[in-house]
């Protein structure tokens, strides 16, 4: 009997602790980490790739979502080159942006042209997401140009699924205009499968557009997967998480509503794009997380 007794206590622990562990790996709680879109340090990257990615890594960032992808390469390293670096840095690839590849056919790596490669190359580096960063001019002229793309989402969100990549969206303000009587942006989100295609909100971009980041998380709960942690200063510029006016508290604490998995910090513009990271870091690792 005392055996049987001493069996289900320790089944029990066994049981709790497979709980917590659970838990510790979660998306959900790897947001606590803070992570850095790699388009705030280009300029740095060319000039000494390796290098730069240390002191990122020295500053605190523990992931990061690149913006130099294409033609089979990330930066213009092997994606087996890039992982491995990243991987001796201790610098998880959590995302990358891609584009669309409507306006250049032949640009290979993109949603519309040799994404099955694209998606092999995420999968060989460690990488959860994909998103489409931006849209280029042309290809947002009318409602019919969003039309087009929702089906190329359509597409590309149901191939990446099928290779355990999720994909998600990337806003800026544009998105935020009305076009023919619709807004692109929700008339992006609506014409997509909200399983297969989820966002990752700018938040200097939809607060520079007038819009309500928790009505936003209202309306797209659980769906808001990735966040861009990004400031506008009182000229509307681009400026360090915390100096500005975008209300990172708000977006913080309905962090839940949105279904946050990840965030990035990123600065578009800077005079010095490191010292940047680091005010950005302290503030977001003394505040916000």
């Amino acid at each position: 009997m005392e055996n049987r007794r001493s069996f289900i206590k320790k089944a029990a622990l066994m049981t709790a602790g497979s709980a917590i562990f659970a838990n510790c790996i979660a998306p959900q709680e790897q947001r606590k980490e803070i992570g850095l879109q790699l388009y705030t340090l280009r300029n740095q990257l060319v000039d000494n790739f390796e290098k730069t990615l240390e002191r990122v890594a020295e500053i605190g960032y523990t992931h990061i979502e690149s913006a130099g992808h294409g033609g089979g390469a990330y930066y213009k390293l092997a994606p087996k080159e890039f992982g491995e670096l990243l991987k001796k840095l201790n610098l998880n690839p959590i995302s990358g942006h891609y584009s669309s590849g409507i306006p250049n056919p032949s640009d290979v790596g993109t949603l519309s042209n040799g994404w099955d490669r694209a998606l092999d190359e995420m999968n060989e580096i460690g990488q959860k997401y994909a998103v489409l960063g931006y849209l280029r001019e042309e290809e947002r002229t009318s409602l019919e140009d969003y039309k087009r793309l929702v089906d190329l989402l359509n597409f590309a969100s149901e191939k990446a699924n099928k290779a355990g990549i999720q994909l998600c969206y990337h806003n800026h303000d544009f998105e935020f205009k009305e076009m023919e009587g619709e807004l692109p942006m929700y008339y992006i989100l609506d014409n997509t499968d909200k399983n297969l295609l989820k966002m990752e909100l700018d938040l200097y971009w939809i607060t520079k557009a007038g819009y309500d980041i928790k009505e936003f998380f209202t309306r797209y709960s659980g769906r808001v997967a990735l966040w861009h942690a990004k400031d506008m200063d009182s000229n509307g510029d681009f400026t360090e998480v915390g100096n500005g006016s975008v209300d990172f508290d708000l977006a913080f604490k309905n962090k839940e509503l949105a279904g946050l998995d990840y965030f990035f910090v990123e600065q578009d513009q800077s005079n010095d794009p490191l010292k940047s990271i680091k005010k950005s870091f302290d503030f977001v690792k003394a505040n916000l997380v």
